[in-house]
C-alpha cells in the first residue's frame, strides 16, 4: 500500500501540444469535438475493454472517441489498465509504472500503487523499469480520453509491454486475467497498419479486425504472418501493437459471454487537410463485451434458456459432427438423454463457420420442428458441405475452423421497420416464393443503416431489389450467439 510519506514521482505528460492540445481549454475543446462525431453505443452488454488507437488525435481521435464512447460514463470502475506495446524499448517482459502517479493537461490520474507493486513482485513478467514508460505515448494519448468521458474518478495500472515474444504474452495474460472483471476496465492501445496505400490499408486492416474479432489468438498471429508475407508495398507492419492485442486475447480467448464488437475504422488518410492517401495508418475502434451474471440484460431480450454447460455441449457436437461426417460419410447419433431439456427443447438456429476470421460456411433454419440439438447437427453438416458460396470444407482444414452458434428466437411479424432494433434484431423477409434473412450480428459487423440492412437483405438474399422489402413480409427475430 502506498504510505502517505512516500515520494512519489509524477509522470510527466511527453506528446501534450504534439499529439494532442497542450492547453486544458484547448483540449476540453477538441475532446468535445470529438466525441460529438464518434460512434453512438453500439452495445447494452458490459463493456470490459476497449481497443483504441494511439496517433494524433488530428488522424485517429474520432476513432478513439468511438471506443471511450461504448463505456457507462456513470460507472464507478476499481481499476483500468492501460497496455501498450513500446515504441521505444524492447526487453522480454512488461513494465507497470508504480512510482507515483499519471500527468496529463486535465490532471493527475491516480496509479494503483498497492495493485502496481503487488503485479510486480508476484509475475515474474513485470518489471519496475520507469524508462519504458518517460517516453512512451501510447498509453498518455488513452487518459484524457479517461478524464472526459467519465464521470467517476478512478485508479489506472498503466502497462507498456517490452516483449516480441507471444510466451511472453500469454504469461502476461496469466497474470492479469484474475482482474477481468466487471468492475474493472482494459484499455488497449494500438494503431493497424502503417504506411501501405490507402486502398490497400483498408483490405489488411479489415482481415486484422476480422482476426481479432475471432478471440481467437492464433488467428491473429497466423493473420499478421500472411499480412506480411504478401508483399505489399510500404507495409512496416499490420498492428503495431499487436504484443497488447494479443495478450487481450489470451485472457478473454476461453471466458464464456466474451464478445468482440467493431465501432470504427478509419486511417489517417480520410483526415481532412492532413490525410495523405499514398502512406497511412489504420486505426480501428473495437468494445469488447460480456455476457455475466452481473449483466442479465444480455440474456433478457433473447429469453435465453442455455447454460455454459448448453453452449459448450452444442459446440462440441457440431466439431465432432462435422469431423465424423467429413471422415466417414455419416452423422453420430447423440442419446437425447445425455442433454438438458434446454438442448431439447425444438429451436431454430444456424451455424456458422469461419476460417482465419473469414467466413467458410453459414446455414440454418428457422423452423423449430426439431429439437435444438438435432438442429445444429443437421446446420452444422449443411455449413461444412452444402453452402453453395463455397467449396465443402476439407477433413485438412477443419482445425484452422471455428464454429459460431446462433440459436434463434420465434419470428414475430413487424408491421413497420420502425420495430426493427439494429444489432439486437435479424430479419426475415417474405414475398412470394422468394424470402430472404441477416442474422442480428449482420448490423453489427457491417455498420449498415437500417436502410441498407434492408436494401441488402432484400437484393442479396430474397433477390427481390433493392427496395423489394416495402412491399414484402417482414419478420424479426434475437439470437443467442456464441462461439468456440
Amino acid at each position: 500500500m502506498q504510505e502517505s510519506n512516500q515520494e512519489l514521482i509524477t509522470r510527466e505528460p511527453v506528446v501534450a501540444g504534439q499529439f494532442y492540445p497542450g492547453k486544458p481549454d484547448e483540449l476540453r475543446a477538441d475532446l468535445s469535438r470529438l466525441f460529438a462525431g464518434a460512434e453512438t453505443k453500439k452495445t447494452e452488454n458490459n463493456v470490459r475493454a476497449v481497443i483504441a488507437p494511439h496517433a494524433g488525435y488530428v488522424f485517429s481521435g474520432s476513432v478513439a472517441a468511438s471506443s471511450f464512447n461504448q463505456l457507462d460514463t456513470n460507472k464507478k470502475y476499481k481499476t483500468i489498465f492501460i497496455i501498450g506495446s513500446s515504441h521505444r524499448m524492447a526487453f522480454d517482459g512488461a513494465s507497470i509504472y508504480n512510482l507515483g502517479n499519471y500527468k496529463t493537461p486535465l490532471g493527475i490520474v491516480p496509479v494503483d500503487i498497492g495493485l502496481a507493486s503487488q503485479l510486480i513482485a508476484l509475475h515474474k513478467c513485470f518489471t519496475a523499469r520507469t524508462d519504458a514508460h518517460l517516453s512512451e505515448h501510447s498509453l498518455e494519448v488513452q487518459i484524457p480520453f479517461l478524464q472526459y468521458r467519465l464521470k467517476n474518478d478512478f485508479k489506472i495500472i498503466p502497462i507498456v509491454i517490452a516483449t516480441q515474444n507471444a510466451q511472453t504474452c500469454r504469461q502476461i495474460a496469466d497474470a492479469l486475467r484474475p482482474y477481468f472483471t466487471d468492475d474493472n476496465l482494459f484499455v488497449i492501445s494500438t494503431d493497424f497498419s502503417h504506411y501501405p496505400s490507402y486502398e490497400n490499408a483498408n483490405e489488411v486492416d479489415k482481415l486484422t479486425a476480422n482476426a481479432i474479432l475471432s478471440n481467437h489468438p492464433q488467428d491473429l498471429i497466423r493473420t499478421l504472418d500472411a499480412n506480411e508475407s504478401k508483399g505489399i508495398d510500404n507495409l512496416a507492419t499490420s498492428l503495431c501493437g499487436w504484443t497488447s492485442v494479443l495478450t487481450l486475447m489470451y485472457i478473454t480467448e476461453k471466458m464464456e459471454g466474451i464478445r468482440y464488437i467493431p465501432v470504427a475504422y478509419k486511417n489517417s488518410g480520410d483526415a481532412k487537410g492532413y490525410g495523405d492517401k499514398s502512406r497511412v495508418v489504420g486505426y480501428h475502434s473495437i468494445a469488447v463485451t460480456s455476457e455475466s451474471a452481473e449483466d442479465p440484460s444480455a440474456h433478457e431480450s433473447a429469453g435465453s434458456f442455455l447454460s455454459p454447460k448448453d453452449k459448450r455441449e452444442l459446440l462440441s457436437l457440431a466439431r465432432s459432427t462435422i469431423e465424423t461426417y467429413l471422415s466417414k460419410g455419416e452423422k453420430i447419433k447423440p442419446r437425447a438423454e445425455d442433454y438438458s431439456e434446454s438442448l431439447k427443447t425444438p429451436a431454430g438456429a444456424f451455424v456458422t463457420l469461419h476460417k482465419e476470421g473469414q467466413l467458410r460456411g453459414c446455414i440454418g433454419r428457422f423452423e423449430p420442428g426439431n429439437p435444438l440439438y438435432e438442429v445444429v447437427q443437421e446446420m452444422a453438416i449443411a455449413s461444412a458441405t452444402r453452402d453453395t458460396r463455397f467449396m465443402p470444407v476439407t477433413l485438412e482444414e477443419l482445425t484452422r475452423i471455428q464454429i459460431e452458434i446462433s440459436v434463434l428466437t420465434p419470428l414475430k411479424k413487424i408491421q413497420s421497420v420502425d420495430e426493427i432494433e439494429l444489432g439486437k434484431h435479424g430479419i426475415y423477409m417474405k414475398k412470394g416464393v422468394h424470402s430472404g434473412t441477416f442474422l442480428p450480428q449482420v448490423a453489427t459487423d457491417t455498420k449498415w443503416s437500417l436502410e441498407e440492412f434492408l436494401g441488402h437483405c432484400a437484393r442479396d438474399k430474397a433477390g427481390i431489389g433493392w427496395d423489394g422489402w416495402k412491399d414484402a413480409e417482414l419478420f424479426v427475430y434475437e439470437a443467442i450467439i456464441f462461439s468456440e
